[in-house]
């Protein structure tokens, strides 16, 4: 299905022969817009990009959730329409995964520029491709595709992004998570209120319309819904990149995964794809265990009720496990994850906890054991995310019981404080269609 082209109410129109995305006439100056200009001011000012462009008989504004302040609730506000530069695609948002990382930036864990957006695993359909983009860009994602979003948003040019390390991409880390900017230094969203800038952490999700640079989508085929896709983008992303490049598990692996969120369950189900023989699902919580044995858990243990580190070792006969991971973030479970680990063994950390929170290990036990730390942060968006998909296409990862509960758009703000109370078993996702 083809999508109206934007248009301006008042102005002036060129239609790029590349990708039909318009120059408009800003209504502070005389100057043509050009989408791909990269010296243009600083986004801490009054947005001049705020354009006015809106959708052939459609809106000329959308709605976003907003995170203002620590303490304060997620609002939901009116935006001008974004508008996407080079090799950035314009996506009318289907649904929005709610996760921990979020949860951290709201109650002001986790440092991050505000006000902004929050939400960063999303599907949708491509409206538009940014002027000047490359035309195999333009080809791959047509207007009118279905796509899911990776929270890493790889440049594609960076040192670490020309060897294929999209998940250290210099250009994500310096401009989006330092800056709460895409890689011009400048935010696609302003209000439509006061043309105020509001910042993106990773695209924006929790809106109805947010832009993505493409190296970060992939094509989602119709065989898989948008609501349930939504979570490829982190849960499952980021339990793919711990198994497949920090973990590297092989067939016949011992595996414990410490905290079965939404990202922990994931990697139970990545864990039984990879041939792991033995997979032990760790929480606090009788339900999310329960749910781990259907998603792949051959032994559960409720870290509450007994030693979780002396109950792994029982499983394994000893010795502890290959493989462990840590998806809560907190520093007894990274302890944990040390010591349920074997001799020679791996520990995964990949749970975000509080800025400047500390870890303790046992240095000689480390140094002796040779036991392996490693941090792990997503996975690569151009090689994994396809994988993914064939995956879940395949069935093999199971999407639908990864997600535990859905709920309406105006429902944001609770899912985020039911997340916080512990009240989600698995993943929840906003339906933004």
């Amino acid at each position: 299905m083809s999508f109206p082209r934007f248009i301006r109410r008042s102005s002036k129109l060129a239609l790029s022969s590349r990708s039909t995305t318009l120059f408009a006439t800003s209504r502070f100056s005389n100057r043509p817009f050009c989408s791909d200009s990269n010296n243009s001011s600083s986004s801490s000012t009054t947005a001049s990009a705020a354009s006015y462009y809106h959708l052939s008989g459609g809106p000329s504004h959308m709605r976003a959730a907003v995170f203002w302040e620590p303490g304060k609730p997620l609002t939901f506000e009116d935006f001008h329409m974004p508008r996407p530069k080079a090799n950035e695609v314009l996506i009318k948002t289907k649904a929005c995964g709610v996760c921990h990382s979020d949860l951290h930036v709201i109650k002001g864990e986790l440092p991050f520029a505000s006000p902004c957006v929050v939400g960063h695993e999303i599907t949708g359909e491509v409206v538009e491709h940014g002027q000047l983009s490359d035309s195999k860009i333009i080809e791959r994602f047509p207007v009118g595709s279905h796509v899911v979003g990776a929270f890493i948003m790889p440049c594609g040019s960076c040192l670490f992004c020309s060897k294929g390390q999209d998940d250290l991409c210099e250009a994500f880390f310096a401009y989006n998570r330092a800056k709460g900017t895409l890689y011009d230094g400048e935010t696609r969203l302003f209000l439509r209120s006061n043309d105020k800038p509001v910042y993106m952490y990773s695209m924006g999700g929790l809106a109805e319309y947010c832009v993505v640079p493409a190296h970060a989508l992939a094509v989602l085929p119709n065989s898989l819904p948008y609501t349930e896709s939504a979570i490829l983008g982190c849960a499952v992303f980021t339990a793919y990149g711990a198994m497949a490049h920090a973990a590297e598990v092989r067939p016949g692996d011992a595996i414990a995964v410490i905290g079965i969120g939404g990202v922990g369950s994931s990697c139970l189900q990545i864990a039984r794809a990879f041939g792991a023989s033995e997979i032990i699902a760790v929480d606090v919580q009788d339900e999310k265990l329960q749910k781990a044995k259907f998603l792949g858990a051959t032994h559960c243990v409720n870290a509450a009720k007994e030693d979780a580190v002396k109950k792994i070792k029982d499983i394994t006969g000893g010795l502890g496990v290959d493989i462990a991971v840590e998806a809560l973030g907190k520093p007894q479970t990274f302890l944990q994850c040390v010591q349920s680990v074997r001799d020679g063994g791996k520990a995964v950390m990949i749970g975000l906890t509080l800025s400047g929170a500390k870890g303790e290990v046992d240095i000689n036990h480390l140094v002796r054991r040779q036991i392996k730390v490693i941090g792990s942060y997503g996975a690569r968006a151009r090689q994994d995310l396809p994988k993914l998909i064939k995956l879940a296409e395949s069935g093999i990862f199971n999407l639908t019981a990864a997600v535990s509960r859905t709920c309406k758009f105006e429902e944001a703000p609770q899912a985020y404080k039911d997340l916080d109370k512990g009240a989600i078993a698995g993943r929840a996702v906003v339906e933004i269609m």
